[in-house]
C-alpha cells in the first residue's frame, strides 16, 4: 500500500532545478509560466525576501524557505553580512491538479534546528554547490528534492497546516482515506467506503473531512479525479484512457464531471492550455 506521500511525489513528478549558488548576493525568484514554485536553503547569515503575497520577511535563523506557487520576489543577502544560501525553482504540478499546492500557505518557514534529518543532507548540498565535480547538476537537484520530501514529511508530522489535504493527510483517520484516495482514483468511491477507510460513521467522516480539508468529500473527489485527469491530458493521454484511469466510465462521463469542475470539456481546456 502506498504511503501518505509517495503517490503524490510520483504522480506529479517532484522534480528541483538550483539556479543560483552560496555566493550569491540577491536571488530574484520570476514568476514561472510553468507552475514551479521556489525553494530557498539558509545555512548561515541573514536575508530578507519581499515581494508577492508575503510583504516583507527576514531570516536570521538556518531555515528552508518555500514557496509553492509561481510569485516575484526577491531575496537578498546584506552586503555586510555574509549569508550561505542556494535556491532552487520545484515543480510539483499546478495549484489546481496538486491538492497539496492549494494547501499550503503562501511561504512555509522551516528552521534546520527543527528537522535533525535535513542536517546531513544540507551538508551534502552546500558541499557539493562550493565545490562541484562531475555530476553536480544532478546531484544538488536530487539532494534539494531529498530536502522537499524531508519538509513535507515534517510539515504532516507537525501539523504546521491547519487545513487542506496536507492537514487532512496529518489526521490519523482522514490520512488513510485520502490516501487511499490518491492511490485508487479509479475506484468507485462513495461516501460509505471513504468512511470505512477512515474507520468511522458516514456523518461523522463527512463532517471531520470538511472542518479539516476544508471541502465535502465528494467535491475534494472530484477536484483530486479531475486535477490528475488534467495532468495526464498535458501528457498526451487519450481521453478515453484519461477517464478509465481517474474513475470515469467513458469519455462522456469524463467530459460531464470537467464541464462541472473546470466549465469546459477536456478537449477544449486542451485547447486552452496550448494557447
Amino acid at each position: 500500500m502506498s504511503d501518505r506521500l509517495s503517490n503524490l511525489i510520483s504522480r506529479f513528478d517532484l522534480q528541483a532545478r538550483v539556479f543560483s549558488d552560496p555566493s550569491a548576493c540577491s536571488v530574484d525568484d520570476a514568476v514561472s509560466h510553468d507552475g514551479a514554485g521556489h525553494l530557498h536553503l539558509l545555512r548561515a547569515g541573514r536575508i530578507v525576501v519581499t515581494g508577492g503575497a508575503i510583504g516583507r520577511q527576514t531570516i536570521d535563523a538556518p531555515s528552508m524557505l518555500f514557496l509553492p506557487r509561481p510569485q516575484s520576489c526577491r531575496v537578498d543577502v546584506g552586503a555586510h553580512n555574509p549569508a550561505e544560501l542556494v535556491s532552487a525553482s520545484i515543480a510539483f504540478g499546478s495549484r489546481d491538479e496538486n491538492p497539496l499546492l492549494r494547501s499550503m500557505p503562501d511561504l512555509l518557514v522551516t528552521p534546520l534546528n527543527c528537522v535533525p534529518s535535513l542536517d546531513a543532507v544540507q551538508q551534502l548540498l552546500f558541499a557539493e554547490a562550493l565545490e562541484p565535480a562531475c555530476g553536480h547538476h544532478a546531484m544538488v537537484n536530487r539532494l534539494v528534492e531529498v530536502l522537499m520530501v524531508q519538509m513535507l514529511r515534517h510539515a504532516m508530522r507537525k501539523q504546521l497546516v491547519d487545513t487542506g489535504s496536507l492537514a487532512g493527510l496529518s489526521d490519523p483517520r482522514l490520512g488513510k482515506a485520502l490516501t487511499a484516495l490518491h492511490s485508487d482514483p479509479s475506484r468507485n468511491w462513495t461516501l460509505e467506503g471513504m468512511a470505512g477507510t477512515a474507520g468511522m460513521s458516514r456523518s461523522r467522516f463527512a463532517a471531520h473531512f470538511a472542518d479539516i480539508v476544508g471541502v465535502p468529500p465528494g467535491e475534494y473527489l472530484l477536484q483530486w479525479r479531475i486535477g490528475l485527469a488534467k495532468s495526464l491530458l498535458r501528457r498526451g493521454r487519450p481521453v478515453k484512457l484519461v477517464a478509465a484511469e481517474v474513475g470515469y466510465g467513458s469519455a462522456s462521463a469524463l467530459a460531464r464531471a470537467f464541464a462541472q469542475g473546470v466549465g469546459l470539456t477536456p478537449t477544449q481546456w486542451l485547447a486552452q492550455q496550448r494557447g
